[in-house]
């Protein structure tokens, strides 16, 4: 870490190209390279806002180069650079939401400190006690958690079941204890306060605990401060980038509104032309809806057509089927003819053959 930020500094100093022998090509400055901080080059990078206090955020591990900087603040806006504006917003949100929690949860411990405590508190016998009541539980609900996977290993669920069920009224008790060992505490602290006759209130910017009516100094010392500095600029620089966001937004907006009213004046000429553009609106409408009723109809019509072609087919295959029966019928008649014939013919001539063989 110390070398890191020995090395930065040396960078600020002599420039990052400082090892760099004389007839090596350097390469140039591109703020699209992911060593650059995206922070710093958007505005600045919350890393150096909160320098050795309870909010360091530790060495940025990104290249803060000036020079990049000011190329990327020189180039045109375009997608990729929008995308960094839009990360620098989304992460000083993402501050803001973590300090307005901790100022909700430092206004939350005023109203316990400033209300009347539930009982009196404990003693430094009690308070010990508790703690070792507390540490008991904790071993013994660590070892029932181990016999309960082990009971779950061999198959034995009754038996996991049953010191899950154990495990879970201990960790109540254990809560009820750890419960009754914070509100002994804010009852001190209570106490301690009123002793004092001091007020406290929660910082709106930072959530810092102050006196009411301290010295004007602690007050200076603390406005100045960099933790209370760094929150302050936080805040500032996303509430401007979201006003200056959102105008331009807006002025985008009334950009392409004034193009598609010159657009359509140029189109229709004139004041006339929204209400020549409705009437041709209307027009292609009514257009639409004879186009689809006479497709209707025509549909209506096929649709009957087919009906009536498919009654004449029926009824020219029940006009061959009969026809066909008749023919055969005709056939049948025929063949009946035939056979009567014949047979009355070899009657004829067995009656001739029987008067011939008389007469001789």
């Amino acid at each position: 870490m110390a070398v890191l930020a020995a090395a930065q500094l040396l960078d600020e100093l002599m420039g990052r190209h400082r090892n760099t022998n004389p007839n090596d090509k350097v390469k140039k400055p591109n703020w699209e390279d992911p060593e650059y901080c995206k922070y710093y080059m958007v505005k600045f990078c919350p890393h150096d806002l909160f320098v050795n206090t309870k909010a360091d955020l530790g060495i940025c591990p990104k290249v803060h180069d000036d020079e990049v900087k000011n190329l990327f603040e020189k180039t045109e806006t375009t997608y990729k650079k929008a995308q960094y504006v839009e990360e620098f917003l989304r992460y000083c949100r993402h501050m803001i939401s973590e300090v307005e929690r901790k100022i909700q949860k430092g206004k939350q411990r005023l109203e316990l400190m400033n209300s009347k405590p539930e009982g009196p508190p404990m003693t430094q016998a009690q308070t010990e006690k508790n703690q070792e009541q507390v540490s008991l539980l904790s071993d013994k609900i660590a070892s029932l958690m181990q016999e309960a996977e082990e009971a779950g290993t061999r198959g034995d669920v009754e038996q996991a079941q049953g010191l899950m069920k154990l495990c879970d009224r201990l960790k109540e008790e254990k809560e009820q204890l750890l419960k009754q060992q914070e509100n002994s505490h804010w009852s001190m602290t209570a106490e301690l306060a009123a002793a004092q006759e001091k007020l406290m209130e929660v910082c709106p910017v930072c959530g810092a605990f102050l006196i009411v009516g301290d010295a004007q100094q602690r007050i200076d010392d603390h406005l100045s401060g960099k933790q209370h500095v760094g929150y302050f600029k936080l805040r500032q620089a996303y509430e401007e980038m979201n006003e200056a966001r959102e105008k331009e937004q807006q002025e985008k907006e009334r950009k392409r509104r004034e193009e598609r009213e010159k657009e359509r004046s140029t189109r229709g000429g004139g004041l006339g032309s929204d209400r020549r553009d409705r009437e041709r609106m209307e027009r292609d409408r009514e257009r639409d809806g004879e186009r689809v009723e006479r497709g209707r109809d025509r549909s209506e019509r096929g649709d009957r057509d087919k009906d009536r072609e498919r009654h004449r087919s029926s009824r020219e295959e029940k006009s061959s089927r009969h026809e066909e029966r008749d023919r055969e019928r005709e056939r049948d008649r025929d063949k009946d003819r035939d056979r009567k014939h014949r047979k009355d013919r070899k009657s004829s001539h067995e009656r001739s053959r029987r008067r011939s063989r008389d007469r001789h």
